[in-house]
């Protein structure tokens, strides 16, 4: 009877250890879907292959799926992929920061800057939005409240690290 039960035991065991490995392939095999927390790494582009932003050498990007926490063109780019899967992605303005707006650009008097302020500064505005310097020429300032990479093409190379 004591062998049967040590036989009872080990065949238990042996399935447990097979469903955990059964259920970890599963979580392994499954897609991003919308309200997943995912990770990715990434190496975002311009058209010119000019490297504007990666995750390299840093922790990945943690976002969830489906929220304005990331761009639209993310969300949408990571639907589906899989745990480890790879990907490049292209997305135009309207998918990433927008189109390039000309009524974001506007003049203020230099006096109302840092005094050493130069052309091409980031500046924070009041409101916590960064303004880039476009040019100063005598008492005024041009602005441009537009994001860095409005109106631009932008490329992914994304991999999925994880789905939590």
């Amino acid at each position: 009877m004591r062998n049967a039960s040590k036989i009872g035991s080990v065949w238990f065991l042996g399935l447990v250890a097979v469903l955990m490995m059964a259920s970890t392939a599963w979580a392994d095999d499954r897609a991003v879907k919308e309200g997943d927390v995912i990770e990715i790494h990434y190496t975002g582009k311009l058209q010119d292959d000019t490297v504007f932003d990666k995750s390299e050498g840093r922790e990945p990007l943690k976002f969830t799926v489906g929220t304005k926490q990331i761009i639209p063109g993310m969300n949408q780019a990571v639907v589906g992929m899989k745990v480890g899967e790879s990907k490049t992605v292209s997305m135009d303005p309207g998918d990433a920061y927008g189109p390039y707006d000309d009524k974001l650009i506007f003049q203020v008097e230099k006096s109302k800057l840092p005094p050493e302020v130069q052309s091409g500064a980031q500046l924070m505005d009041g409101q916590g939005n960064i303004v880039t310097v476009k040019d100063i020429q005598g008492d005024m300032a041009t602005l441009d409240a537009n994001h860095m990479l409005a109106g631009k093409t932008l490329i992914f190379d994304i991999k999925l690290v994880s789905i939590q």
